[in-house]
C-alpha cells in the first residue's frame, strides 16, 4: 500500500528528486499513452491526474498547442518540479491538490488523463465520481495503470528478493498494482459515471539503467524508487549487504546493450462520461 500521506512525504519527495530516472523508466509507456490520448481527437482542457513532475504534461503542451493543461499532484515536492519544467510552456500550469476533491469552475475538463498516477486513492469510486461531475459534457478519460505484478519482471523478481511480509494486505489496496484487475476497474468507473470503458493491454521497457554503468545506476535508482527502497532502508548490517548484493546481480541479469531494463505490463484504459 502507498498512502497519501506517504505521496505526501517521503515516496513523493523521492520520485521529485529522480525525476530523471522515473521519466527514463516510463519512456516507452509515455510514448504509447500520448499516442492513446492524440487519437482522442482535440480537446480544449485537459487535467493530468496525478501528475508528479510532469512530464505527461509537458508532452501534451508540446503535442497539442491549442489545449490548456493543468497538472493536478498532491506532492509540493513534485509540483514545484513540474513547475521549474515548465516555465516555457503557457498554456501549461501545476496545482498542488487531490484530485479526489478538486474542483475549479474556471477550468472545466474535457479530457483527463494520467500517467500510472490514479491508482492511489483512498475511495476510488468517490474520487471518479468528483471526477466526473468536474468535467464538461462527453468528457474522456484516458489513463494508465499496472497490470498484475505477475506480469511485470521487475515487481515479481525484485519481490522474491524481499523479506516476506507479515501479511499479504489489500491487493486492492492504493498502491501501484491496485487497478490490475480491470473487472474492478471497470466496477469502479460505471459506478463512478463513467461509460464505454476500454481496456488495451500494453507491454514495455522498464528501464532501471543506463549509462558507462548501467547496472550500479540501476542499484542506485532501487536505492530510492520501488518495492526495494524501503527494504533497503529497514535492513542493516550483513543481511543488508546480502540483499544489496543480490539486487545487483539481478540488475545485471537484465542488462541488455548497454541498458538494464524490466519486462513491464500496464492497461491502458478509456471511458467517457455518462452523462
Amino acid at each position: 500500500m502507498t498512502s497519501k500521506i506517504e505521496w505526501q512525504g517521503q515516496v513523493g519527495n523521492s520520485w521529485a528528486a529522480q525525476w530523471q530516472r522515473t521519466d527514463r523508466s516510463f519512456t516507452d509507456l509515455t510514448q504509447q499513452l500520448v499516442k492513446a490520448i492524440l487519437s482522442q481527437g482535440t480537446a480544449r482542457h485537459i487535467a493530468d491526474i496525478g501528475c508528479g513532475a510532469g512530464e505527461l504534461s509537458l508532452q501534451l503542451a508540446k503535442a497539442m498547442p491549442q489545449a490548456h493543461v493543468l497538472g493536478l499532484d498532491i506532492s509540493t515536492e513534485l509540483i514545484a518540479t513540474a513547475q521549474s519544467r515548465a516555465a516555457d510552456s503557457p498554456h501549461l500550469r501545476f496545482t498542488c491538490t487531490d484530485a479526489a476533491t478538486w474542483r475549479d469552475p474556471e477550468f472545466i475538463p474535457d479530457l483527463y488523463v494520467s500517467r500510472h498516477g490514479v491508482m492511489f486513492f483512498d475511495d476510488p469510486v468517490a474520487a471518479f465520481a468528483n471526477l466526473a461531475q468536474s468535467a464538461a459534457p462527453g468528457a474522456g478519460l484516458v489513463f494508465s495503470c499496472f497490470r498484475a505484478a505477475a506480469e511485470n519482471a521487475w515487481a515479481r523478481e525484485i519481490g522474491a528478493l524481499l523479506p516476506p511480509p507479515v501479511t499479504t494486505g489489500d491487493p486492492k489496496a492504493p498502491g501501484p498494482f491496485a487497478f490490475a484487475d480491470a473487472d474492478y476497474v471497470q466496477s469502479i468507473l460505471t459506478q463512478a459515471g463513467w461509460k464505454d470503458v476500454h481496456f488495451e493491454p500494453v507491454d514495455f521497457d522498464y528501464i532501471a539503467g543506463t549509462g558507462e554503468d548501467a547496472v550500479s545506476d540501476a542499484l542506485d535508482f532501487f536505492h530510492h524508487i520501488g518495492p526495494a527502497a524501503r527494504t533497503i532502508k529497514m535492513l542493516d548490517g550483513a543481511e543488508r549487504a546480502d540483499f544489496i548484493q543480490r539486487l545487483k546481480s539481478l540488475a545485471a541479469q537484465h542488462l541488455r546493450d548497454g541498458t538494464v531494463r524490466f519486462a513491464a505490463a500496464a492497461w491502458i484504459v478509456r471511458a467517457h462520461k455518462a452523462s
